[in-house]
C-alpha cells in the first residue's frame, strides 16, 4: 500500500493497522522520524522570535554577548550550505534556513540597540554579507568546503561560550529569553533522532548533541539566576 505525503510514507503504518497490527519498529521509527523532523521545521519559524519580542519591547540588549549571536549566524550559514550540498532530506535540517533568518534580524535588532557600532564591528557585518552567498551557493574549494564544515561545531560552542561566560560573570541572564533557549534545548534534542533515523552523517549528530549541552546550560542559568531576583523583589515590597 503506497501513500506518500510531502515525502513521509504512511502507506506501512495504514496498512498493518488496517489489518489490526500495531506498525512494526522499522516501519513506525522512520514514519516518527519524518513528522518529529517536519514539527521541528516549523517550530523554527518561531523559535527566535520570543527573543526578538522581549528586545523590542525592552528596548535593551542588556546581558546578551553580541558575538555569540554572530557567531550562531556563522554556524547556521556554513551548516544550511552543507546540507544544501549534500543533498540531505529537508526534514532532517529545514529549520537551518528559517534559523539563519531570524538569527540575521537578531543580529540586526542587538546592532541597533548598542549603537554606536565601532569599525570592527561594521567591518564584521560588511565581511560576512561579501562572503554569505559564496558559501550558502557552494562556490568555493570543496577542501576549504570540508574544513568550514568541521570548523562548524567549535563556532557553535564559541557562539554559547561568551553567553554562558556573560551569564555566570553577571550572575544574570539579562533580555535572553527563557522560551527561545527553551526551544533550542527541545529541538537539539529532537534532532539527534532525526538525525540517526535520516541515516546524517555522524558530525551532524554530534552537533546536535553539542547543542544539547550548551543549550542546556544556559537554559539552567535562565532557571538559577532568575530565583534570586524574584526573592530581592519580594524583600523591598
Amino acid at each position: 500500500m503506497e501513500m506518500e505525503i510531502f515525502g513521509i510514507d504512511f502507506g506501512c503504518a495504514f496498512g498493518s493497522l488496517r489489518h489490526g497490527h500495531f506498525p512494526p519498529k522499522d516501519c513506525l521509527l522512520p514514519l516518527i522520524s519524518k513528522l518529529l523532523g517536519y514539527c521541528i521545521v516549523a517550530a523554527s519559524t518561531t523559535v527566535k522570535l520570543p527573543q526578538i519580542i522581549k528586545i523590542l519591547k525592552h528596548r535593551s540588549v542588556q546581558g546578551l554577548s553580541v558575538t555569540a549571536f554572530e557567531l550562531e549566524v556563522v554556524g547556521f550559514t556554513i551548516s544550511l550550505a552543507y546540507c544544501l550540498r549534500q543533498g540531505i532530506p529537508f526534514s532532517a535540517y529545514g529549520e537551518l534556513f528559517f534559523l539563519l533568518i531570524q538569527a540575521i534580524i537578531l543580529v540586526a535588532i542587538i546592532y541597533y540597540f548598542s549603537q554606536p557600532l565601532g569599525i570592527k564591528t561594521w567591518a564584521r557585518a560588511l565581511l560576512y554579507c561579501a562572503v554569505a552567498p559564496t558559501i550558502l551557493a557552494g562556490q568555493i574549494d570543496p577542501t576549504l568546503f570540508e574544513a568550514l564544515y568541521a570548523s562548524q561545531h567549535a563556532i557553535f560552542f564559541m557562539a554559547r561560550v561568551p553567553q554562558i561566560w556573560e551569564n555566570y560573570k553577571n550572575k544574570s541572564t539579562g533580555e535572553l529569553s527563557f522560551l527561545t533557549c527553551f526551544m533550542n534545548f527541545g529541538g537539539s534534542i529532537a534532532r539527534v533522532f532525526t538525525s540517526i533515523q535520516e541515516s546524517a552523517p555522524t558530525s551532524m549528530i554530534l552537533g546536535s548533541v553539542l547543542g544539547i549541552l550548551t543549550n542546556g546550560t544556559i537554559l539552567s542559568q535562565i532557571i538559577l539566576y532568575q530565583k534570586p531576583s524574584v526573592k530581592k523583589e519580594k524583600k523591598v515590597e
